[in-house]
């Protein structure tokens, strides 16, 4: 609420009244910080503090969160029940950070575990989005498999290879002595299976050193460089060099409804209806993963301290934060918020004491148009202050300099407001759903230009996922080609963001081939259609005004208009890279079928990567097979390799689509096959450059090439394409001869 300074004729004693009742509420409301413990339990080990429902002694903790406390130590040092050592306990991240021994194995081969140092049924869990699995040793294949609640592997799996030549030298865990990725995302886990398996078609160095863990990955990313230097020295005929013996891990915790009651309260919310709320007064609960029976605490806005004890939350004073919290005039802290009115003394102005004989009848009037005006103003500041803390999380600051800095970029794309698609959408009615997915959902929308759009809504709250989101919007905002799709702008005022797209009517490429459509694609069309995806992806590669690697072309991620033109869809995973780099480190994201098996084992990703996967689509188009596909021996089969098997053996016609032949485009499907041939190369560096692709493409389109043209495989020692500015050299030279493998493995999480 305002406060406006008027006139000494204006003043009235209900004014006075109401200020001097607003100031002794904030006296008494200006309290010391609220418990982090159960009363007469110790609140610090050493430097680490343990705030309930962790404990330390009998009575301090809750079931599953026990602690213990070695004083005779110094400093003294605080462990799980187990012995393992604790770093630290965070309460709004819900993690604790622990120190783990490194075992080093002295065999090629491995089989084990890797769990948290507590029961499996109790509250910690491995956290996968904060730790990294990493490897470190010579010709060798790491696997950390997650276990399902049930005791059995779930169906995905984080893997990493390193190679060693005959004089190791590494500064970092690219995949030479030492690897790392990142852990697959299954909710999170109390135990993991360890693999290690020797690298077929590699020989032995001599370095049987062998060491695989779980580590924080904020910490290993600073001491990378010194790790991998020190074991590229671990040769006992040369220097001996102590490796470290243990690292930090990450371990996330959450509370059971079911099983830890006593730490919420059931609070009704409405007329048949109630929800929980943590123990503490001004504190709510939040789901985690989506999992309504899992939840973890925190205190409201405007309130800070531990929410799982009773007045843990305490209201934080605002008049003492003026950093944070500014006024230029009289600063009046309330519950979860605070007031700034002018300064200006009333007290010394004339002819007071005439006016408050005047206007003491009108007193008790504005005391009660006051608080109601103060109440409805309170409940607009917490709205706003929520709005604007999800804008500030979605990265809206950023995003709103990159529109301003770019006059393009704001012709073509605009931050829409929560209220504009609530509107756009009949505020998301569900007959307005254009489809579901494991991660969201897509509304039709019509905005008040009358244009018609899509309105991509995750319904999970993830921040990996935010980022990806994010991502796909700077990427889309920089791109303007008419096979990509167009993005109209963003939501950023909401939980997760809502992306507003160009609406594509006709399904996706995938369906078409594979689903249940009445009237299959004929020849010519898919042709087009494969020379119009070429051209996005050539595009993206080297013609827009910074490179982009999209990491997940696939037939899905192509979307078909009402005339069959191409759209080149789904940005989260894409990574944007300058124009003078060949390929990045990042970890390992694409759809089983489609990822190249060099980005896979190496965590390396080029513009290469992005032609194996349109390799398959190719492939897809010729024979309408699925990317993976069980064959007769109930085995699971990679199109990529039978079909180049096939084409191989000269055998093309057993896997060819009939369709084709009977259309007449026998001739342009054996050019087609030659061109997914190279695309398909297990060697990067003898792949095609999408621009070639795309000139090979328009020839076929256009009958100038003849069925026994073969596209020419770029070497080291083949003269590279000089047609555009964007062409890059080879990725590398090392061959892996690792197919039957990466094929068998589980699908890379998206």
């Amino acid at each position: 609420m305002t406060i406006t300074v008027v006139s000494p004729r204006q003043v009235t004693i209900g004014m006075i009244v109401v200020a001097l009742k607003l100031q002794f509420l904030a006296t008494v409301l200006l309290a010391g910080p609220g418990p982090i413990t159960l009363p007469g339990c110790p609140e610090t080990c050493g430097d680490v503090r343990v705030p309930y429902p962790f404990g330390i002694g009998q009575g301090c903790f809750h079931h599953g969160f026990n602690l213990t406390c070695d004083e005779e130590q110094h400093p003294p040092r605080l462990f799980l029940g187990d012995g393992v050592e604790v770093l630290g306990i965070s309460l709004p991240d819900g993690t604790v950070r622990i120190r783990m021994n490194i075992s080093w194995l002295d065999h090629a081969e491995f089989n084990g575990s890797w769990s948290v140092p507590a029961p499996a049924a109790g509250p910690l869990r491995v956290s996968s989005a904060r730790n990294s699995f990493v490897a470190f040793g010579c010709n060798m294949v790491a696997k950390l498999i997650p276990y399902s609640a049930l005791g059995g592997p779930t169906a995905q799996s984080s893997v990493c290879a390193a190679v060693c030549s005959e004089t190791l030298s590494a500064a970092s865990c690219s995949g030479v002595g030492c690897c790392r990725t990142s852990i697959a995302f299954w909710g999170d886990l109390p135990s993991y299976g360890v693999q290690v398996r020797h690298l077929v078609g590699q020989t032995d160095s001599g370095l049987f050193r062998r060491a695989v863990f779980v580590v924080d990955q904020d910490w290993f990313s600073r001491n990378e460089a010194e790790m991998a230097s020190n074991y590229s020295k671990l040769d006992y005929e040369y220097e001996n060099v102590v490796m470290a013996g243990s690292v930090p891990a990450v371990l996330e915790w959450s509370l059971d409804i079911a099983r830890d009651e006593a730490l919420f309260v059931l609070s009704p919310i409405g007329p048949g209806s109630s929800d929980f709320r943590c123990l503490s007064s001004n504190s709510f609960s939040y789901t985690i993963d989506g999992n309504y029976d899992r939840r973890r605490c925190n205190c409201s806005d405007g309130y800070e301290g531990n929410p799982y004890v009773s007045d843990g939350c305490q209201d934080i004073d605002e008049c003492q934060l003026p950093d944070l919290y500014p006024c230029h005039g009289t600063c009046i802290n309330l519950p979860g918020t605070h007031r700034c009115s002018p300064k200006k003394s009333i007290w010394s102005l004339p002819g007071l004491i005439t006016i408050i004989a005047i206007s003491s009848g009108f007193g008790l009037l504005f005391s009660l148009l006051g608080v109601a005006k103060i109440t409805k103003k309170l409940k607009q500041q917490r709205a706003k202050k929520l709005r604007q803390f999800f804008f500030k999380r979605n990265h809206g600051l950023l995003l709103q300099q990159l529109i301003s800095s770019n006059k393009d970029i704001a012709e073509r794309m605009k931050i829409f407001s929560l209220e504009e698609l609530e509107q756009a959408t009949n505020k998301f009615d569900q007959n307005r759903i254009l489809g579901r997915g494991g991660h969201g959902t897509v509304y039709k929308g019509i905005l008040s230009d009358q244009r018609v759009v899509a309105i991509k809504k995750s319904k999970i709250v993830v921040q990996r996922e935010i980022d990806q989101f994010i991502n796909e919007v700077v990427i889309l905002s920089q791109t303007n080609h008419r096979n990509v799709v167009r993005l109209f702008g963003c939501c950023l005022e909401t939980e997760v963001p809502l992306l507003v797209y160009e609406f594509i009517s006709n399904g996706t490429l995938s369906y078409h081939l594979h689903g249940q459509s009445e009237n299959p694609l004929p020849w010519k069309d898919r042709l087009r259609i494969a020379l119009e995806t070429a051209r996005a992806i050539a595009y993206l590669h080297s013609a827009a005004s910074i490179s982009v690697f999209h990491r997940d072309i696939k037939s899905a991620n192509i979307l078909l208009t009402d005339n069959l033109t191409a759209k080149v869809s789904d940005f989260g995973a894409s990574r944007s890279i300058s124009i003078d780099e060949t390929g990045i480190l990042t970890a390992i994201q694409g759809t089983h079928g489609y990822l190249d098996p060099i980005y896979y084992y190496t965590s390396r990703l080029t513009e290469k990567s992005d032609v194996y996967s349109f390799g398959v689509i190719l492939a897809e188009l010729l024979t309408k097979v699925t990317p993976v596909f069980s064959s007769h021996s109930s085995e699971v089969t990679s199109l990529a390799s039978h079909f180049v098997s096939l084409k191989r053996d000269n055998r093309l016609w057993d896997v060819l689509d009939p369709q084709i032949i009977e259309e007449g485009g026998a001739e342009d499907a054996e050019v087609i096959a030659n061109i997914a041939e190279t695309c398909l190369s297990l060697k990067g560096e003898e792949r095609p450059t999408m621009r070639q692709v795309e000139t090979k493409l328009e020839d076929v389109q256009g009958s100038k090439v003849h069925p026994n043209s073969r596209i020419t495989r770029t070497s080291q020692n083949a003269p590279q394409d000089k047609s555009f500015k964007g062409n890059r050299g080879s990725e590398g030279t090392r061959q892996y001869s690792l197919e039957k493998e990466f094929i068998q493995s589980s699908e890379i999480p998206r």
